[in-house]
């Protein structure tokens, strides 16, 4: 769609959490770059700041910065505090991160830091769009999965949990909200996979960007669950081969 279809389908501004790196902000870049105001949300102010002055200079786009815990009960008073002026449309879920090697060598702290982040985070994100999106009958929602989001993952045990929970939500709520008018998608990436997925935004309910993603979703679906825990733990074994564990 043209950038006129994408504001009166999406709006103007599009709320991107997890926006001072990675995923984050490969996609507040990519919004910015067509045009589309963004709400960058993170933990880090001074990240933010800077990345706002960094698209504002070059696409010469508005950007409100939000520093907060999405993790902490009141997070969800602060996006609707700090956005209920704006003409938002769109939600890139995309705060979290990731750990590898055994679970047990790790620490249970860290563990549950990224259960928080990757689960408890995006659900304030989710639910407070989600209520305003339905109520004004348009929107879009994205939500960062993972290649590993679809069976066990041995030496990213929790990691891959985490974005099982992700990826059924998404799926879930893409029935709950049609009839509303809002779109929903996972994205589902490889390792290291940015991909935009604005183009499948409202035709699908899960891309893989990415050939490595698209190459092991195919040959893997073939597989009974037993078979593809049993590849994706080769796979993750090489990829962490230089970790102790």
């Amino acid at each position: 769609m043209n950038a006129k279809q994408f504001s009166v389908r999406y709006g103007s501004w599009a709320l991107v959490t997890g926006a001072s790196d990675g995923i984050g902000k490969a996609f507040a870049q990519k919004l910015a770059a067509a045009g589309v105001n963004v709400v960058l949300v993170a933990r880090r102010q001074p990240l933010l700041e800077a990345l706002a002055a960094q698209l504002t200079k070059a696409h010469s786009v508005q950007c409100r910065t939000i520093a907060c815990d999405l993790a902490q009960p009141e997070a969800a008073h602060a996006l609707e505090r700090q956005t209920q002026d704006l003409d938002l449309g769109l939600l890139v879920a995309a705060a979290g991160f990731g750990t590898s090697g055994l679970l047990v060598d790790g620490t249970i702290a860290e563990e549950i830091d990224m259960v928080n982040l990757n689960c408890k985070a995006l659900l304030v994100s989710t639910w407070y769009c989600a209520k305003r999106f339905a109520a004004q009958k348009r929107g879009g929602i994205v939500l960062i999965s993972s290649l590993v989001a679809f069976h066990g993952t041995p030496r990213a045990a929790n990691y891959a949990a985490t974005k099982a929970y992700v990826q059924t939500l998404a799926e879930g709520l893409r029935v709950e909200l049609a009839p509303h008018g809002v779109d929903v998608l996972a994205c589902a990436p490889g390792p290291v996979s940015t991909g935009f997925a604005a183009r499948a935004l409202g035709k699908q309910t899960t891309v893989r960007p990415g050939w490595l993603s698209k190459l092991l979703g195919w040959s893997l679906a073939m597989l009974p669950r037993w078979g593809q825990i049993r590849v994706i733990t080769l796979v993750m074994k090489g990829m962490t081969a230089h970790q102790k564990g």
